[in-house]
């Protein structure tokens, strides 16, 4: 919808003919052919892991450049001495906006095993008031999910959540009353999560969020960094201890105490989720090729 808009505007402001173009079409008819056109000097990709991947050996024939900001699997570390309500808010409004179809969406919330119980009754107490229904309602907090396979994806995760042996504290799996006909996924949360469950370790793409209590901060960074992700990740605690845990945490970017998204930054990931950065000064450089000229 956004695309078609963008190239008229850059052709009202004077664009010339030729410099943007929009190409429609699946991402193996089109996307594959333009990765691999000796044509096309560089490739930037935004979406899931395995696409970047098939990208990145269509890429291969050419040895072009590839920019790729992939999955996530974002964990918010709640410390001891956090402001809990603003932890807990946070999290719910990261996890349940656009139904958790974001690749930074605060999928995982990990807590002192001390402060477990009350966190988890103040997340259900705060996610049933994410009314879930008609976008365009007022009243509606959480809409239908993309397409009817990602609503059988994402039920998929939840129900493999309760056989692997953890616990829905609020939503769970199928079709909602009088949704039948939408692709609504009821916002969901499981506790009692092993932090190598399906649930902890793969990105879902959906609203559903594991909570997961930790003994010591050793675990929690462990636990933080144990997946093959590493986009994103959050954290609440007193400002120069969170900032310590921040830097030793593999990610690309990491969000203290709720701090706003900042466009000036570079965002982009570590390990499975991806290489290179967009925005900033480090997003511009994604699109320039360094050259030496010795004299």
């Amino acid at each position: 919808m956004t695309a078609p808009i963008l190239a008229a505007a850059a052709q009202v402001a004077g664009l010339p003919d030729g410099v943007l173009n929009i190409v429609y079409g699946s991402g193996p008819v089109v996307g594959e052919a333009m990765s691999a056109h000796p044509g096309i000097d560089m490739i930037s990709f935004t979406g899931s892991t395995a696409a970047g991947k098939r990208i990145s050996v269509a890429a291969s024939a050419t040895v072009k450049r590839v920019g790729l900001e992939l999955g996530g699997k974002t964990a918010n570390i709640v410390l001891e001495g956090a402001d809990i309500d603003a932890a807990v808010d946070a999290t719910l409004m990261n996890i349940f906006s656009n139904s958790g179809q974001a690749c930074g969406a605060w999928a995982r919330l990990l807590v002192p095993a001390a402060l477990h119980d009350e966190i988890v009754g103040k997340l259900v107490a705060g996610a049933a008031a994410y009314a879930v229904g008609d976008p365009n309602a007022e009243t509606t907090r959480v809409g239908p999910v993309a397409s009817e396979a990602q609503w059988e994806r994402v039920n998929g995760y939840i129900e493999r959540g309760i056989a692997e042996g953890a616990t829905v504290a609020i939503g769970g799996p199928g079709r909602i009353p009088g949704f039948e006909n939408g692709a609504f996924i009821r916002p969901t949360i499981f506790t009692n999560v092993d932090p190598g469950a399906t649930i902890a370790q793969e990105e879902i793409f959906g609203p559903v969020l594991t909570v997961i209590a930790y003994a010591r901060e050793e675990d929690a960074i462990a636990i933080a960094d144990g997946t093959v992700y590493g986009l994103t990740a959050s954290i609440y605690g007193e400002h120069q201890h969170a900032l310590a845990i921040a830097k030793r945490l593999h990610v690309g970017q990491v969000y203290i105490n709720g701090a706003d998204f900042n466009p000036l930054a570079p965002f982009g990931g570590y390990k499975q989720s991806g290489n290179g950065r967009e925005m900033g000064h480090a997003g511009l450089e994604e699109f320039t090729e360094v050259k030496a000229i010795q004299l």
